[in-house]
């Protein structure tokens, strides 16, 4: 088995050699691939002399990175791990095997089970951010993944090369993540170690901002993925809304044969016509969905015939 060894990298020239280092113990055979996006530093120069093959990516942001990995390099597994050196090298194993046994298209390195990431993080409010973002998105898909933040994932070529990777930055995981539930392709977890950056060595996911971006992504994802979920959501909202309006309207109707109250009834009658509306657009769209969903099946079916031509 091909095995490429994916390092997206922004200003890591600390911590890089002794990634590449330790990878390269474990899977001598492996390519090692590290995407410089832009750093300041010497990562790049680093990297070349542990033997990596680096290349640029001058786009910013780690989404962008992960787009041209996932483009650029052919492999029969694929292992993607942050070069910050927080993630151990040693269960690399436990993530490709499922790989090789061919029972999962994407393995996540889970960080959270065992503990070791709540007791290695020193930032405020990563804990309460990647629990609030996992019971959304297990809530929205109706699954239970473990750790949706973790830049140490395993995939195989299918997975790779059927991706659309429309994220730009740190919201990639969670994409990777729906994309993966929405398609229903196998996910596997293991728990792994998680240890903190050394000392010197500095974060590039910014708490807040970041924060906000992957509760859009989510927003937009869920948008996408489940429209008549979301638009029934809409529906339901404006008909109360309207409910609430106009209810009174009706009520003095009854009792007086008059309406009196003329801008409850335009607004309750607004926010009816909103419901309707809403709901409607949930159901073409989820027309359209249903539609992708297919066509993304049969894109698999191609790719699984191609690739039994390839082993012949």
């Amino acid at each position: 088995m091909q095995i490429a060894l994916l390092i997206p990298c922004y200003n890591e020239e600390q911590t890089i050699g002794a990634v590449i280092d330790e990878f390269r113990a474990e899977l001598p055979d492996a390519a090692i691939y590290v995407y410089d996006n832009n750093s300041s530093d010497k990562t790049s120069e680093i990297a070349r002399a542990h033997g990596a093959i680096v290349r640029q990516e001058n786009q910013q942001g780690k989404g962008n990175v992960v787009r041209s990995m996932f483009r650029d390099i052919d492999a029969d597994c694929y292992v993607m791990v942050d070069g910050d050196l927080t993630y151990p090298a040693s269960f690399v194993h436990e993530l490709i095997q499922p790989i090789k046994d061919q029972t999962a298209n994407m393995v996540i390195g889970d960080r959270l089970t065992n503990g070791s990431y709540s007791d290695e993080n020193k930032r405020a409010f990563h804990d309460l951010g990647n629990n609030m973002v996992k019971k959304l998105i297990n809530f929205l898909f109706k699954s239970d993944i473990k750790d949706i933040f973790t830049g140490y994932r395993a995939f195989d070529r299918l997975f790779v090369k059927t991706m659309p990777v429309m994220s730009s930055g740190f919201e990639i995981e969670t994409e990777m993540s729906i994309h993966a539930l929405d398609k229903r392709l196998p996910i596997k977890e293991v728990a792994i170690d998680y240890k903190d950056r050394p000392d010197g060595s500095e974060s590039k996911l910014n708490t807040y901002s970041d924060g906000l971006k992957v509760l859009r992504k989510i927003f937009v994802l869920f948008k996408e993925y489940k429209p008549l979920s979301f638009f029934t959501a809409w529906s339901v909202l404006f008909m109360l809304l309207g409910l609430i309006a106009g209810v009174p309207v009706i009520v003095e109707y009854i009792q007086t044969a008059f309406v009196t109250k003329v801008p409850s009834a335009i607004l309750a009658v607004g926010l009816v016509v909103l419901s309707t509306l809403s709901f409607v657009c949930g159901l073409i769209l989820d027309t359209v969905a249903s539609s992708q969903k297919k066509q993304f099946e049969i894109e698999l079916n191609r790719f699984a015939i191609e690739k039994r031509r390839e082993e012949q």
